[in-house]
């Protein structure tokens, strides 16, 4: 059976919450909101007030972790000083997963490069997770959506090199690409592993720029907005976001975002996922007015 993606051209806080509400939610319990805090400097990353009508309606808490290079996300004191003024502490409770060690470690069953994965130990603290993504460009991964939200996002700052560096957090940035690509779809598996079905995911594709939110400088956004994506299968939400972008032909941005996300082989993360096992790429897109 396919996977269902809820889609709609309409990009509107409100739009957000009424596709949400198509699908049959998983959500219950205390309810952890990944978002994407934005690095300061950046112009492109969606505001909490976009956010606000879906998160009031779960009564969400917005996590995030720490970032593994130097800004004002390296540390649990400057995140949250970058969440205050960024305006997410002034409406939603938020937590930074790994402002606490050791960190949680969870398990990669049958990983192509990982057999464990690195996460906040906060992480533990939460029933059902709600992924919020921004979809855009990102200079490593090709692209940034939902499968990067379940791994970089998730990880903890030492996570995030340990994912870099295929399982060599010494060997971060000098790893090889396409083991750094298959090991975002482990670390994601992992996520999903533990959370087992209660998460679901949003990714809007709107100011979208060639790099990720966490660039103090980013490029401006290159395409014009598509929509708004929710599904119960992140490979399948990816991929179905990547599948907008390439019908975008007459879209002058579009070939410098495919650019961005054909150098970097950035399908390859949502590749791998599938062969995991996690979700499909297959799926049935259900166009909301």
């Amino acid at each position: 059976m396919k996977s269902k993606v809820y889609f709609s051209k309409t990009i509107t806080p409100e739009k957000v919450l009424e596709l949400y509400q198509k699908l049959d939610s998983p959500l219950f319990g205390k309810i952890g909101v990944k978002v994407h805090s934005g690095e300061t400097g950046n112009q492109n990353f969606l505001r909490p007030e976009f956010w606000k009508p879906l998160i009031d309606h779960v009564n969400g808490t917005v996590v995030e972790c720490n970032t593994a290079y130097e800004g004002t996300r390296n540390t649990t004191e400057r995140h949250r000083k970058t969440m205050q003024e960024h305006g997410w502490s002034e409406n939603f409770p938020v937590d930074i997963l790994d402002a606490d060690a050791p960190d949680l470690e969870l398990p990669v069953k049958g990983g192509k490069r990982l057999s464990r994965n690195y996460v906040g130990s906060h992480v533990k603290d939460y029933d059902s997770i709600l992924v919020l993504s921004h979809f855009k460009g990102h200079p490593m991964g090709g692209y940034g959506g939902a499968l990067k939200q379940l791994s970089i996002g998730f990880a903890s700052s030492y996570g995030k090199l340990y994912i870099h560096g295929a399982g060599k957090a010494e060997e971060a940035w000098t790893s090889d690409h396409d083991s750094f690509l298959e090991s975002m779809a482990d670390a994601a598996a992992s996520v999903v592993e533990y959370y087992k079905e209660k998460i679901v995911y949003v990714n809007v594709m709107k100011n979208m720029s060639v790099d990720c939110d966490c660039c103090a400088v980013a490029e401006d956004p290159c395409m014009e907005d598509i929509g708004i994506l929710v599904s119960l299968d992140p490979i399948a939400l990816d991929q179905a976001c990547l599948d907008l972008v390439y019908a975008a032909k007459e879209d002058p941005g579009q070939a410098h975002l495919l650019e961005r996300i054909e150098t970097r082989n950035g399908v390859h993360t949502v590749e791998t996922a599938a062969e995991l096992g996690f979700g499909s790429r297959e799926y049935e897109l259900i166009t909301v007015e």
